[in-house]
């Protein structure tokens, strides 16, 4: 498997549609992330949004739907961008891009929001990414970031919990994965490095239909979360202000 996911868009290409799938009725995807994550969001009327590692379309779905005057989808599969333009319809595009590169046909400040779910640790050069994403936002605009919660990373790996490294599995239906695990502060220096202020911090509890649709499940998630959702602000382009205001 490649050193680097998001520079092998054949590895997502091997399994876009059981992933679509999967991701479209399941557990984790469908009644644990895309929920919280849309909730953090919050209203997107009107405004322009970003769907970075849009997948096959699910959440960008959802974006259009709750108005959104405009959805770009990037993402580094051919087959998870090619399901995506053929499932959702409305004010909405997808391009196949690698977010280790600069997003070099989008203008600086051109969207309002952007959502990145369950996409940054898989990501090598995470600041670099987020510092383009920056670039895309207008100043005070907002990104909304879901990832792996560090504490189940911890639980499930063991070792110690401040290791800083590539992990790699075997997901569901034998789907190889490279991710990184890392503590809750380098995340948060990355997100800082990049330009952004942490706005928000939502650790998410089971939704009501989870409770229903997977009470197993529902259980462990009431007691230790799996992922953890951020809402960033901005700040780029905008004077940094010191201690005191000054």
């Amino acid at each position: 498997m490649s050193e680097n996911p998001q520079s092998d868009p054949g590895m997502y290409d091997a399994f876009a549609e059981e992933f679509l799938e999967h991701a479209r009725d399941g557990a984790y995807n469908a009644y644990y992330d895309r929920p919280a994550v849309l909730a953090v969001v919050g209203s997107v009327r009107d405004l322009a949004v970003l769907d970075v590692g849009c997948g096959p379309g699910l959440y960008a779905e959802s974006l259009v739907a709750r108005g959104a005057s405009r959805v770009v989808g990037v993402d580094a599969s051919a087959a998870m961008v090619r399901l995506a333009a053929e499932r959702v319809r409305g004010p909405v595009e997808f391009r196949q891009h690698d977010l280790n590169t600069p997003m070099s046909w989008a203008t600086d400040g051109e969207f309002d929001v952007a959502v990145m779910p369950l996409v940054l640790p898989h990501v090598d050069d995470r600041v670099g990414a987020l510092r383009e994403i920056a670039r895309l936002l207008r100043p005070g605009g907002r990104l909304v970031v879901s990832t792996h919660h560090p504490m189940d990373d911890w639980r499930r790996l063991g070792g110690s919990y401040f290791t800083v490294e590539r992990v790699r599995e075997r997901w569901n239906k034998g789907w190889d994965v490279a991710y990184w695990r890392q503590p809750l502060d380098v995340t948060c220096d990355e997100f800082s490095a990049a330009g952004f202020l942490i706005e928000r911090v939502h650790e998410p509890r089971p939704s009501a239909q989870l409770r229903d649709r997977y009470p197993d499940v529902s259980e462990r998630l009431s007691a230790s979360p799996a992922f953890i959702v951020f809402s960033l602000v901005n700040a780029y382009g905008q004077p940094r202000r010191g201690p005191g205001g000054g």
